[in-house]
């Protein structure tokens, strides 16, 4: 049995993750400390477990094996660090950090104090994504050029997300930071490592001036192109998807995939793969089974470095030359 401490509710994701943890045989959460601490208190009272409102103290428990992370984006560092030391498994939601200084400290507290470490990456379970790699693996789409991804809600326009959403102390960013991870790391898994970036993001509803409507375009290594799109003032958006190639395409609209190649001579709906484990399934493999956990640091840093140039890149409206490490 996997014992959980539940690190913030501040994340809109975080009351998913509780349940996701109580749906699993061998996982349970066992405390909460929150940086707010009436939240914290009244959620603990929720889930039936003790509210500690000293994290110190809350890492420090025996009943504490690995801490779920859902406390505000900029403390991720502070948070994690303590974790790592205190010798506690760390699952985060995305992204892992807004800079690659913050995600570099982070990395060397876990490596140092060798617990697992695992990212939330749901978009990479899908059958989508496991057809779009497949397919590129077996050669299937040739030279693979381009892919734009859009994935956009209305939370702004519709007033669904909170208030504190929207404060760049906390989450790093607006729309990009939060939904846009999704496009971005799918873009990473897809095309590998990126070599420059340009972004165009703008605000026109959401407080605070964070960018509720944003486009990143990425150029890979491979030459490869990446259009990502994300928004929060969008409630008709279709969740489009292109993935094409020399030799084949894969698209989505909604929920309809449809791809062709040289040989189908034509748009035909593939058989989909199935969908693999949850993240948090694979953190718990890998505490307890040492089983690999394909959401780790590497793919973690990878999405920050897209996140940070980009922002950088509205910031000073240019295109960003992506260092080699």
């Amino acid at each position: 049995m996997v014992n959980i401490l539940m690190l913030s509710k501040w994340h809109v994701h975080a009351k998913d993750y509780a349940k996701a943890i109580s749906e699993q045989p061998d996982a349970r959460i066992t405390c909460v400390w929150d940086e707010d601490p009436a939240r914290g208190a009244q959620w603990a009272q929720e889930l039936g477990v003790p509210f500690e409102p000293d994290l110190e103290l809350a890492l420090r428990r025996e009943d504490v094996d690995a801490v779920v992370v859902d406390t505000p984006t900029t403390m991720h560092r502070e948070v994690m660090i303590q974790a790592a030391k205190a010798g506690r498994h760390i699952f985060t939601e995305k992204a892992l950090a807004t800079t690659l200084a913050d995600c570099r400290a982070i990395e060397w507290a876990v490596t140092q104090s060798k617990v697992k470490f695992c990212i939330s990456f749901p978009q990479l379970t899908s059958p989508l994504a496991q057809l779009c790699k497949s397919a590129m693996d077996e050669g299937l789409l040739g030279q693979v050029h381009l892919l734009r991804y859009r994935m956009a809600h209305d939370g702004a326009l519709a007033g669904w997300l909170p208030a504190y959403w929207y404060e760049p102390k906390d989450a790093g960013g607006g729309a990009m930071m939060d939904l846009g991870c999704h496009p971005m790391y799918m873009a990473s898994y897809l095309l590998g490592r990126p070599s420059r970036i340009t972004s165009m993001f703008s605000n026109s509803i959401a407080p605070n001036g964070v960018d509720d409507n944003a486009v990143s375009v990425v150029e890979f290594d491979s030459k490869a192109i990446a259009v990502l799109e994300t928004g929060f003032i969008s409630p008709y958006d279709a969740g489009c998807f292109e993935l094409l190639g020399t030799k084949g395409a894969i698209v989505r609209i909604g929920d309809d995939i449809k791809m062709r190649t040289e040989q189908s001579g034509g748009w035909y709906t593939p058989e989909l793969p199935a969908p693999l484990p949850s993240a948090l399934r694979f953190f718990l493999d890998g505490i307890q089974n040492d089983a690999p956990i394909p959401f780790d640091m590497k793919r973690a840093i990878a999405l920050t470095e897209l996140l940070e140039n980009a922002y950088r890149a509205d910031s000073d409206q240019r295109v960003i030359r992506i260092p080699r490490d």
